[in-house]
């Protein structure tokens, strides 16, 4: 009876409390990011010694499993790879200073995913019926495991093989590799932010097929659309090399292939509800 009532309050609310209630909710997500940033901001060392910096070195976890699996397989040395050749400068008299916000902020994104995401899902809910809560039970908990997996994903997949391969393309051996600390910083984070992003795929087909603008045969009709899509796409948050592309377009047509399922579960879900409604 409560709820219901709390229920009630929350759909009389005017359009201007429901600004207001959206602020607090974004002032609420941006202290849990800047909470989380000067987590990260203070962790200096460990944030770039051993996290952004760690994918050049040949002791990385990524190449030591590669490194493995190649002697597993009987390749000898053949995946094993050794240091990025690359040095890393600054030229910029502030460049060190704003990178270090930058990474701060976005680490403090990254970490506070799941409270932002719960601030946004609880000032949506109360506008959502009671049975479409109810199917959405657990959304924040799926949707922070997908993000954190594609952010890992990125990080220990797709990173350290994009820098082996831009770090040792030479066009001459007369050209050193002296990359700027913004570029380098800025590689890792699109790469990693990116994948964690598009890990969302099964989340955002949940709610499109819940409204309607997406159903099972939709998805089926236009999979080799799709393809086309998430290629350009594994373009677009990549290297240009094709073993970083190869390797997002993959986890991205499985999660597509996911969304098919997941897609197919909701429409049987709606039709068997509207039976028992008749």
């Amino acid at each position: 009876m409560e709820n219901q009532k709390k229920i009630g309050t929350e759909k009389e609310m005017s359009f201007l409390e429901h600004l207001e209630e959206l602020r607090w909710r974004l002032v609420k997500s941006s202290a849990a990011i800047l909470v989380f940033g000067i987590a990260v901001f203070v962790s200096k060392k460990i944030i770039f010694d051993v996290i952004l910096f760690g994918p050049r070195s040949s002791d990385f976890v990524t190449y030591k499993g590669f490194c493995w699996l190649s002697h597993q397989l009987g390749m000898g040395d053949n995946l094993c790879m050794g240091d990025v050749a690359i040095s890393v400068q600054n030229i910029d008299m502030s460049g060190q200073f704003s990178t270090h916000i930058m990474v701060s902020i976005i680490g403090g994104f990254i970490v506070a995913f799941p409270f932002v995401l719960y601030q946004m899902w609880a000032f949506l809910k109360p506008g959502l019926k009671e049975r479409e809560r109810n199917s959405a039970r657990g959304i924040v908990l799926y949707s922070s495991l997908l993000f954190f997996s594609g952010v890992l994903f990125g990080y220990y997949i797709i990173s350290p093989l994009s820098l082996q391969f831009l770090g040792s393309y030479r066009v001459s051996d007369e050209v050193v590799s002296s990359i700027q600390l913004n570029s380098y910083i800025s590689t890792l984070v699109s790469i990693t932010l990116s994948t964690g992003l598009v890990f969302q795929l099964p989340i955002l087909v949940y709610f499109f097929t819940k409204i309607g603008l997406v159903t099972p045969e939709f998805l089926k009709k236009y999979r080799k659309h799709s393809l086309v899509a998430v290629l350009i796409l594994a373009a677009i948050i990549t290297p240009p090399d094709i073993t970083s592309q190869i390797l997002v377009a993959l986890p991205i047509m499985l999660l597509y292939e996911l969304s098919i399922f997941i897609s197919r579960r909701v429409i049987k879900k709606q039709l068997a509800e509207e039976k028992l409604n008749k």
